[in-house]
């Protein structure tokens, strides 16, 4: 080993023997453990094999939100970044939301890039654009970010600022969009109250269709978003209520994360704030995975290719937070992310361990660069391959099975090709389709899931490996608005109102163990959560966990 690889020495544990097999962990995302009633997806669905993986395991529940994973409160729903994020580095660390709430709250983020940018502004006499998801969910933003960013321009002496808002109705009721809409009216109007300021909603759209692709899935909602932010030609309303309000009449039933682009437009019928040379943008989401290509878009240079810009305004743009380390996306931010070293496969990879993770394109990024501490690349390329299944470009509830098959066909290969002694793989379906509020479709989802597994079970079975099975987070387990006593709430039409966020549901943690060793359930943890999956990994192959990991939840049975 060098120097460094020394510092990542993993102990063999002399009472544990390491498996004949490998060890194989299953993330069935968005599958939490719900009430069980009728809206309940997961219990509804027919699922055998997790039942029986469940009953002949060893089976415990898992914390999957709030603080256990580094939000801020215990009514903060998880997700799956951070959920990976934590289950790959075996301990808790401040998340997004976290992190700029604490940057507020000491007055670091009005240092670096924002700074820069107001210099900038006062300079050019340009003006600032704030383009984001406008909700309170917490997953990619919390429109207390974007009021505090306002609030500081107006205290800055920026006397235009224009916000381009991504409507949500998925980690938040799925018609809730005039709330926020509302509540920032309000702000503006207040600051506009002092005369000499110019700030106003200037553009927006639904989050799905307008800006947040991820993962390239569709560069074609990022081009929507750039005409509607930055040409200021999209279909034009006086102002955003109008719009929405407009879409709901014309498509009754269209939920908030679907409402086409628009652009906001004064008297003279054009826009009131396109992006102009010598203006200055901040994305203020703080989630990576669905600011990633817009960052790109006003960054890159005449290489970019992946649609027509028409043209590329003279701005300094800036991110809330780094959402990629390794390729330097956004070059500026406004709030660092943490340094997360020393995860599960960078320990695995000093330690010579093959690994293998596939999943398919919405969940690729998962089980590698939040897996891996927010990193891109490999430790190792020798030691491990990484697999992406590109997943259909449709409503995820007009195919609910997803890529289930196919993601399980290459885990099948890789087990089955004897190379790797740590394998994992994300499945979808529980967490995409549970998104579009479809209860039947998130049904089938889940139990195309379970079809999925039996197929894996029998294989590590013969590999005399292990099977650990469990989740990020729950989504598919609930899916229906409830009130303060647990009863779903309903819409003008009598209705239960779908539910189409992530929910505070623990998850369910299984190990089946083919190679005939002993374990039980290590007692006196107070609170399991993801943070102890990594270390239990460590233990099933036959390491003690390193110092700065949570305990492993099993320990020697005898």
């Amino acid at each position: 080993m060098t120097a460094r690889d020394e510092d990542f020495r993993l102990s063999r544990d002399p009472r544990i023997e390491p498996p004949a097999g490998p060890v194989v962990l299953v993330i069935l995302d968005g599958v939490g453990i719900g009430p069980g009633d009728e809206f309940d997806a997961v219990a509804l669905a027919r699922t055998p094999t997790i039942d029986r993986v469940r009953r002949e395991g060893w089976t415990t529940r898992l914390k999957a939100h709030g603080t256990a994973v580094g939000l801020p409160s215990d009514r903060d729903m998880g997700n799956s970044e951070v959920g990976h994020n934590i289950l790959g580095a075996g301990r808790v660390f401040d998340q997004g939301a976290k992190l700029v709430d604490r940057a507020i709250e000491t007055g670091e983020i009005w240092k670096g890039a924002w700074a820069e940018i107001v210099e900038r502004l006062h300079r050019t006499g340009g003006a600032l654009h704030l383009i984001g998801l406008l909700s309170d969910g917490n997953v990619h933003s919390h429109e207390k970010h974007l009021h505090a960013l306002l609030r500081r321009a107006d205290e800055e002496g920026l006397p235009r600022v224009y916000v381009h808002i991504l409507l949500d109705g998925r980690d938040v009721p799925e018609t809730s969009a005039l709330t926020y809409v509302d509540r920032l009216e309000e702000v503006l109007a207040e600051i506009r109250g002092k005369g000499d300021r110019d700030y106003r909603i200037a553009s927006g759209g639904g989050r799905m269709v307008v800006t947040m692709d991820r993962y390239e899935a569709d560069w074609s909602i990022v081009e929507r978003g750039w005409h509607a932010h930055v040409l200021g030609d999209a279909r034009p309303f006086r102002s955003a209520r109008e719009a929405i309000e407009t879409f709901r009449q014309e498509e009754p039933g269209i939920i908030d994360q679907y409402l086409p682009a628009f652009t906001i437009v004064g008297e003279d019928g054009k826009p009131v704030g396109p992006i102009e040379d010598g203006d200055a943008v901040i994305l203020f989401n703080f989630r990576g995975d669905r600011a990633i290509e817009l960052s790109r878009a006003f960054e890159e240079g005449d290489e970019f290719d992946k649609f027509d810009r028409v043209r590329r305004p003279d701005v300094l743009f800036a991110g809330m937070m780094l959402y990629d380390g390794d390729l330097g996306i956004p070059h500026r931010y406004l709030v660092p992310p943490p340094a997360v070293q020393k995860t599960l496969s960078e320990y695995l990879a000093r330690n010579g361990v093959p690994q293998f993770a596939a999943a398919e394109t919405q969940k690729f990024g998962h089980v590698t660069y939040f897996w891996n501490g927010n990193r891109s690349g490999k430790f190792d390329p020798v030691l491990e391959e990484y697999v992406e299944i590109p997943s259909d470009q449709v409503p995820f509830d007009e195919r609910p099975w997803m890529k289930s098959a196919q993601t399980a066909d290459v885990l099948i290969d890789a087990v089955r090709g004897g190379r790797f002694r740590f394998l994992r793989v994300n499945f979808a379906g529980g967490d995409m389709v549970g998104h579009t509020g479809n209860l039947d479709a998130a049904v089938l989802a889940v139990q195309s899931v379970d079809l999925a597994l039996s197929r894996i079970l029998p294989v590590v079975e013969e590999a005399r490996g292990v099977l650990i099975v469990t989740a990020d987070h729950g989504n598919a387990d609930d899916m229906v608005e409830r009130d303060a006593e647990g009863r779903p709430k309903r819409g003008p039409d009598g209705r239960p109102k779908p539910r189409t966020s992530h929910t505070l549901n623990p998850v369910a943690f299984s190990v089946l163990d083919f190679s005939g060793r002993r374990f039980r359930l290590r007692e006196g943890i107070a609170t399991p959560g993801l943070a102890n999956v990594a270390p239990t990994i460590v233990t099933l192959l036959g390491y003690v966990p390193p110092e700065p990991f949570e305990p492993s939840l099993l320990e020697v049975d005898g």
